[in-house]
């Protein structure tokens, strides 16, 4: 269901329909394996519910003034980590609500999760192993993908990942398709969530 009702009448002279937007009452923060579109439909979501939008891994960087790559070969996952979980927190506290987009590894920390939990709705991105290696494979900036075959660590992470994503408030397939049909599949999810409301625009 689109958050933008046409404006135009279906029959001549039948009122238009007002259009109007959902409004989300907390942060939604996107959570998935990387390849499962959180960037890209995070982006759009944003400009439908006319939110901002952040990037938890582009934040990361700022604030440390390197790379993802970087901190990982100079301080290694366990310091990533908690800086990943530091600036999430700050997110979720200091600007709401907006569309968060957050790294495949951030849900799987329980303190971030349990964050994510008390400040915002949770969705996770779900997409199947050959999506992701498809999508995964056009960029090289993929730390965790560096260290073997990419279809077996991707194959390995959706094994030990999917059943904590599982406990995101809502799921959405990410499929295979333009950006724009996942977008519409989670403003239908987030439209019967409690707490969202719409109002004219």
């Amino acid at each position: 269901m689109s958050a933008y009702p046409s404006l135009s009448s279906p029959h001549p002279g039948t009122p238009a329909v007002p259009a109007s937007r959902l409004v989300v009452p907390r942060t939604v923060v996107l959570v998935g394996l990387m390849g499962a579109g959180k960037t890209s439909i995070g982006r759009r979501l944003a400009t439908r519910l006319e939110l901002p939008f952040r990037d938890a891994d582009h934040e990361i960087e700022a604030a440390a003034g390197r790379t993802i790559e970087e901190i990982f070969e100079q301080f290694g996952e366990a310091e990533f980590r908690a800086g990943e979980r530091r600036v999430i927190g700050r997110l979720l506290q200091e600007e709401l609500p907006h569309i968060l987009a957050t790294g495949g590894g951030a849900y799987m920390d329980p303190e971030t999760r349990r964050m994510i939990g008390a400040n915002g709705i949770s969705v996770w991105l779900r997409a199947e192993l050959d999506v992701l290696l498809n999508r995964t494979s056009r960029r090289n900036n993929r730390p965790l993908l560096k260290k073997g075959d990419p279809r077996e660590i991707l194959a390995r992470l959706i094994a030990l990942r999917y059943p904590v994503y599982a406990e995101a408030d809502i799921t959405v397939d990410s499929i295979d398709a333009p950006p724009e049909e996942t977008v519409e599949r989670v403003l239908a999810a987030l439209e019967i969530w409690p707490g969202v409301t719409r109002t004219a625009v």
